[in-house]
């Protein structure tokens, strides 16, 4: 089991809870999530040590020599993980929270300067491809983030839907619509916008050499060119920002910060977030549009200006 140091804490507590109570379902149901979901992680587990740890089609279960070892040895794990993290809320810190492009934090930076003075905010910004790693690896407290993510381990706040827009040479024959939608781009050459944090040189692209990009609208406007324009796109689905945080990590200052986004007021109690997989219950809220683009959806028809 040499590779056991490389295996996330939160899998090694899901591992004991089936370990203790020798029955999956309670364990699952102690843990807050599917059974199919934990006896998927257990699986995962196994193959990635090379071991099986709980012994095949025992009635009840039993874990073999291996899962006794390693319960040891994930007990030891727990108990320092969650010693350091003991410490980690005691000691004063720097709250640290990154956001990935297309987030606008300087409303909560804001509020959180005037709300807590004495407890510094650390922003860091992040590629969308290094926002799990960045919160994995301890790197930032939490993160702004687009998605979908691992939700193993994690927890979300969904905070907004953000409209696509399609963004094409200024002189484009859509440009005198405020709002389209994929068909009109049919005969159009799409950049490759996968990869969220190369969306710069996909509109390069498009200024030089036309077609049309799709993009989230805030990363329109990140990279607003003025020969290039944007228009909102009425059957592309949206994506959603969340605020996300290791969910082993539920300081006193996360729960601040948490109540900054949430817009609960100064003298309000504080509400704790829920850990694990779970999401906390969100305000309906979608992401405004600027300049020329709708900020909603409309009935779907393309509309002059």
């Amino acid at each position: 089991m040499s590779r056991l140091e490389s295996i996330d804490v939160v899998r090694l507590r899901w591992f004991v809870a089936v370990a203790q109570e020798l029955h999956f379902a309670r364990a699952a149901k102690s843990l807050h999530i599917s059974r199919q979901k934990l006896s998927h992680a257990v699986i995962d587990l196994e193959n990635e040590l090379g071991t099986k740890l709980f012994v095949p089609g025992a009635q009840p279960t039993q874990l073999t020599g291996d899962g006794r070892d390693l319960l040891e040895r994930a007990r030891v794990i727990i108990a320092c993980a969650e010693s350091a993290a003991d410490e980690r809320t005691v000691a004063p810190a720097v709250l640290r929270v990154g956001f990935v492009p297309g987030v606008t934090v300087s409303k909560w930076t804001r509020i959180w300067a005037e709300r807590f003075p004495e407890t510094p905010l650390e922003v860091i910004a992040l590629a969308q491809a290094d926002q799990e790693a960045a919160l994995r690896e301890g790197r930032a407290d939490m993160c702004f983030v687009r998605l979908p993510i691992d939700r193993t381990g994690m927890s979300a706040i969904p905070l907004y839907r953000e409209l696509p827009v399609a963004v094409v040479q200024k002189d484009h024959p859509i440009s005198v619509f405020d709002e389209v939608r994929r068909a009109d781009l049919a005969d159009e050459h799409l950049q490759d916008t996968s990869d969220v944090d190369a969306v710069a040189g996909a509109l390069e692209l498009v200024a030089a050499a036309g077609g049309a990009a799709i993009v989230p609208h805030s990363l329109a406007r990140l990279h607003h060119r003025r020969d290039l324009v944007y228009r909102t796109l009425v059957d592309v689905a949206e994506t959603e920002i969340a605020l996300a945080w290791p969910a082993d990590r539920n300081t006193d200052m996360v729960e601040d910060f948490i109540g900054v986004v949430r817009g609960r007021s100064e003298r309000s109690s504080r509400a704790p977030a829920r850990a694990g997989n779970a999401e906390v219950p969100r305000k309906s809220s979608t992401a405004r549009s600027g300049g020329r683009s709708t900020s909603a959806k409309k009935s779907g028809r393309r509309r002059g200006r």
